[in-house]
């Protein structure tokens, strides 16, 4: 029996799991990260050296968990979140905290620094911490990178190194999904209960691996993350001028993810409510299965952090007349998930011109029976979710299973280490659902001028 260790870091916590060849988790842990810091107005940075640190701690602790041999580990397969930027000194340690992937600064070129000696994101950072190596994943440069999007390479020469304030000479040298990255170092083995000498094996952006943990090919898939998005995959990076989808690095070496709009602040903006209202999850998903579809005319617009195209936005529950309680509430919130995602999702189909007859879920939503079936309802079709709901870390396991040869290649890794649990099927909810729909589609029109005079008004 061979096993793969899977480091999933994402937005809100980094979870550690440890799986067979088959996709079986034998031993797992989760550190929270701490709340974001806001130093400036636009700034996000994650406090200290937290990524890091969250890692170590969760390897140490599914390593002490874990009850095989570690001889038997095959390889590392490093997951970390996109769009993060790490600004790091001659030495390849932070110099100056990370920033998020809601940080304004990432939207505008790299400032001119001389104790910024390298510059690098999340994956490249913890890629030089465990193994020494100024080596990263190909897959996890989007945004304002010089990258080559056909070559999945840093070009020889190009005005794009101008445009981002960045040189060749500050970026670590790119890799492809499951090649290797480098090998655990004694000094990370100390910290992380991770074999020293252990390869670790490049994955891409944290989307694309959860989509790959999922088992997606031609199907439609909603991420129900920090950041929900619906995703497909293709074999072009391709451009959408009404910008309806856009191309992201997928995680196999030349395929891509087309991705549509999101919500940003998504599941979020669940457990935002779970602390506000004090309440058990099992207690809210019981009662919210009782409220009828439509929660008595409440409706959520899910923008607690506005979309970059409309800055003004804010969330909003309309729709009360007293009869309502926290129950309509917190299926309202669902309900926006996903009659949301299914706007964004027809757009997208649309302009890719194709039909999603079978929808995927993954994600820590998808633990739940309510959301399953809403949106089966909403979106009128059959609904699966896998059997491991952390997708990505099970698509970070599945690189490391190929770079390390456990299995041959990416479609017999998919097919041995992705099973599904569940399928869903439409209820006679869907009736009620497409006339809802169109009421909801309509929210923004009238919110939107509200938003746009409050903000003008909280100005100092």
């Amino acid at each position: 029996m061979s096993y793969l260790i899977a480091i999933d870091n994402g937005s809100q916590s980094t979870k550690v799991s440890i799986v067979d060849e088959v996709g079986r988790v034998h031993a797992s842990a989760q550190r929270p990260l701490r709340p974001y810091v806001h130093p400036l107005p636009g700034h996000v940075v994650h406090p200290d050296d937290d990524v890091w640190d969250s890692i170590a701690e969760a390897c140490t602790e599914a390593m002490q968990r874990f009850t095989g041999a570690p001889g038997e580990i095959a390889g590392v397969g490093l997951c970390t979140i996109r769009f993060c930027r790490a600004l790091l000194n001659e030495n390849g340690l932070l110099a100056e905290p990370m920033l998020s992937w809601m940080d304004d600064r990432l939207a505008q070129p790299q400032r001119a620094d001389e104790t910024n000696r390298f510059v690098s994101t999340s994956s490249g950072y913890v890629t030089f911490r465990l193994t020494g190596e100024r080596r990263d994943t190909a897959g996890n440069y989007e945004g304002m990178w010089p990258i080559d999007h056909e070559t999945w390479r840093w070009p020889d020469v190009s005005p794009s190194y101008v445009d981002t304030g960045m040189r060749r000479e500050q970026l670590f040298d790119l890799v492809d999904p499951g090649a290797l990255l480098g090998n655990v170092t004694g000094e990370a083995s100390e910290v992380t209960g991770l074999p020293a000498g252990l390869p670790v094996y490049a994955t891409s952006n944290d989307k694309a691996v959860e989509a790959l943990g999922s088992g997606l090919g031609e199907e439609l898939l909603v991420s129900l993350g920090t950041y929900i998005a619906a995703m497909t995959t293709g074999d072009r990076h391709t451009v959408d001028p009404a910008g309806r989808f856009w191309s992201n690095f997928g995680s196999v070496p030349r395929k891509y993810l087309y991705e549509s709009n999101g919500i940003r602040r998504g599941m979020w903006t669940v457990s935002w409510y779970r602390q506000l209202v004090d309440s058990d999850l099992g207690e809210l998903e019981s009662g919210a299965a009782t409220v009828e579809p439509g929660c008595g005319g409440l409706m959520t617009v899910l923008d607690w952090l506005a979309p970059a195209d409309h800055p003004c936005r804010r969330g909003a529950l309309l729709g009360f007349d007293g009869t309502q309680g926290r129950h309509h509430v917190y299926r309202s919130i669902l309900e926006g998930i996903a009659l949301t995602m299914h706007r964004h999702s027809t757009s997208m189909a649309g302009a890719l011109g194709r039909e999603f007859p079978e929808l995927i879920i993954s994600g820590g939503g998808s633990r739940s029976d309510l959301m399953m079936q809403i949106f089966a309802d909403v979106f009128a079709r059959p609904v699966r979710r896998t059997r491991m709901s952390d997708a990505a870390g099970l698509g970070a396991a599945i690189c490391a299973a190929v770079g390390s040869g456990v299995h041959s290649d990416w479609d017999t890794a998919v097919k041995a280490m992705v099973t599904t649990a569940d399928v869903f099927t439409p209820s006679p909810a869907v009736e009620a659902y497409a006339s809802i729909a169109r009421d909801h589609a309509r929210i923004t029109e009238y919110t939107d001028p509200l938003f746009v005079s409050l903000n003008q008004k909280l100005r100092p």
